[in-house]
C-alpha cells in the first residue's frame, strides 16, 4: 500500500528513499529525543510516493519526457530554458483529488 503523508514520528533513517534525508533524521531526532525530555515539534511528510503520483495524474511525467527529449546538456540556454518551462508548468499544475 502507497501512502502519500506520513507523520514524522512515524519516520526514520529507513525511509530515506521515500522520505528524504532531512526528514528522515527528523524522525529519528523525534522518536529518540523525546522520550529524554527534548522538544521537537511534529509534523508530516509528503513522500516520494505521492510527487510520483502526482506526476503520472497530472500528464507532468510525460511533459517533462518530452520536454527533455534531444537535450543537450552542454548547451546551457537550452537547459536553463526547458528547466523554467517544467517547472513553470508544474507551479501551474492542479493536485489530484486523492492528494
Amino acid at each position: 500500500m502507497k501512502y502519500f503523508i506520513k507523520k514524522l514520528n512515524e519516520v526514520g533513517i529507513k525511509d530515506v528513499a521515500e522520505v528524504g534525508g532531512k526528514n528522515a533524521s527528523l524522525g529519528e531526532m523525534i522518536q529518540n529525543l523525546t522520550p529524554k525530555g527534548v522538544k521537537i515539534p511534529g509534523g508530516f511528510v509528503v513522500t516520494a510516493d505521492a510527487y510520483r503520483f502526482f506526476l503520472e495524474e497530472t500528464g507532468l511525467k510525460k511533459f517533462i519526457k518530452n520536454t527533455l527529449n534531444g537535450l543537450n546538456t552542454k548547451n546551457l540556454k537550452d537547459l536553463s530554458k526547458r528547466g523554467k518551462l517544467i517547472r513553470e508548468t508544474i507551479k501551474k499544475s492542479e493536485f489530484p483529488e486523492e492528494l
